[in-house]
């Protein structure tokens, strides 16, 4: 699908607020609102918007539960490359994103459990284990700052002022 100009604009307030009514894009965009509910369809049709979401402050919500980023070095697959280990790692329920990384590693998984002892069940059990997975790193996330281009919490607000 090429993106015409319109789309990415549409795409572009989208990203920054899911809930904006076509109508008001419209306007914001100077054309009429059927034109861009047709192109919101359209790119929801073609896959291109995958799905809405909201952002939640987990920890102002008081929701408990473990985040990790998971290093994977694999063996890709012969006229699969990484598309088939990675496919195999995305069908895990605990398996939240999988990307592939230049550098140091090759597949970066996120992955989200109610305990440590949960993900590191996971990482033990079922993804250090598969055929293609040569190594694993696990990173626990402690605290998130900010998520999606958005402050979780301004840490400038807390901070004592230091006089010289």
């Amino acid at each position: 699908m090429e993106m015409n100009n319109l789309y990415r604009r549409i795409l572009s307030v989208l990203k920054e607020d899911g809930r904006t009514p076509a109508e008001t894009m419209a306007v914001m965009l100077n054309k009429p609102a059927e034109e861009v509910k047709k192109a919101i369809a359209d790119m929801e049709k073609k896959g291109v918007i995958a799905k809405y979401t909201v952002l939640v402050n987990e920890e102002k919500a008081g929701m408990e539960g473990v985040q990790a980023l998971i290093e994977v070095k694999v063996s890709p697959q012969y006229s699969r490359g990484f598309d088939s280990i990675a496919e195999d790692i995305y069908q895990f329920e605990e398996v939240k994103s999988v990307y592939l990384m230049s550098g140091a590693y090759d597949l970066a998984v996120f992955i989200e459990g109610r305990t440590l002892r949960e993900v590191a069940g996971f990482v033990s059990e079922k993804l250090s284990v598969m055929d293609k997975v040569m190594s694993t790193a696990t990173h626990f996330i402690l605290k998130k700052y900010k998520a999606d281009g958005v402050l979780l919490e301004d840490e400038r607000q807390k901070r004592l002022a230091v006089n010289p």
